[in-house]
């Protein structure tokens, strides 16, 4: 279950989300895709939605450090 998301201001994510229970945090981007990315503790999330740049975070902290798939 896609848990509550939040706006974020970013020129390429348009809502991110965690699942604190399954260490999941979702992303949706701007066309409107959905990610999850699992096996995410929740100080690596925080650090996401706290960082100036949430694409340049995304790309250089998760994408090749935890398992993602495309869900929507």
């Amino acid at each position: 279950m896609i848990p509550k998301m939040i706006p974020v201001n970013s020129s390429n994510i348009a809502e991110v989300g965690y699942d604190e229970e399954n260490k999941e945090v979702y992303v949706r981007f701007l066309n409107n895709s959905l990610y999850v990315y699992k096996g995410v503790p929740i100080f690596e999330y925080e650090s996401l939605i706290n960082s100036p740049s949430l694409g340049s975070y995304l790309n250089r902290n998760y994408k090749n450090v935890y398992p993602y798939e495309r869900i929507e």
